[in-house]
């Protein structure tokens, strides 16, 4: 499935991604509202939605918000150029990627590739994997991509999944957030590209602590995370 969903009020854009995006193979639909394209989101079928943080009616964070209170499609935000904190609370508030206006249409198609990549780790055609993997009171599971805390559900996105998934198949290592960033973004990490850290700020927070011994996935600065074993775990 190759259906894209833009929802952007920039008319000149949209027409540029649709034309660009198509000669790339994907079905491309626009919408220039708000409040309908979280409507069309919801009732469609799509392989990715491209938003922009502004827009007319309700902006694209409440978008985002509307849609991840009820559906998992990969989300990309547009976001003005040096707008850290839109970047971040989109990030926060479940979107998938992010890239920022403007932006050359090759690396929206790259960014596009790297997303589709990671939420095609499980597609339905493929026998399901029957992996799981447990550190401590944390069992993650591949082939239906649930991960459970003391026996408990937790809601997690692609991008933390796949993080989690690195975490623990390395826990007590350290790996660099270079690494994180390849196996759960999909590409190399861009300088002052903050989205594995903030990505990892929510799974700690979903998490939850590791008892006594603080934070589940440990900072080592300059460098990068690790999954903390307990001192409890053999």
């Amino acid at each position: 499935m190759n259906r894209i969903l833009v929802i952007d009020d920039d008319i000149d854009l949209c027409e540029l991604l649709s034309d660009y995006l198509t000669t790339e193979g994907f079905i491309v639909e626009v919408v220039h509202d708000g409040e309908q394209g979280a409507v069309q989101v919801l009732a469609g079928n799509y392989a990715l939605v491209i938003l922009d943080a502004m827009l007319p009616g309700i902006n694209g964070f409440e978008v985002l918000r509307r849609v991840r209170a009820a559906s998992a499609t990969p989300i990309l935000m547009l976001t003005a150029r040096g707008d850290d904190v839109d970047r971040i609370v989109g990030l926060e508030m479940g979107a998938d990627d992010y890239l920022a206006k403007p932006f050359n249409p090759r690396e929206l198609v790259a960014r596009i590739r790297a997303v589709q990549r990671r939420t095609a780790a499980a597609p339905a055609t493929a026998p399901a994997s029957t992996e799981t993997l447990s550190v401590g009171d944390v069992t993650l599971d591949l082939g239906s991509r649930t991960v459970l805390v003391g026996g408990v559900p937790v809601e997690l996105t692609s991008v933390e999944f796949s993080l989690l998934e690195v975490l623990l198949r390395l826990a007590g290592q350290v790996v660099s957030r270079e690494e994180l960033s390849l196996q759960a973004l999909g590409r190399e990490l861009n300088a002052y590209d903050r989205s594995i850290d903030v990505h990892v700020s929510s799974l700690r927070r979903k998490l939850g602590a590791l008892g006594e011994e603080g934070e589940r996935i440990k900072t080592v600065r300059g460098v990068g995370y690790f999954y903390a074993r307990s001192s409890a775990m053999p």
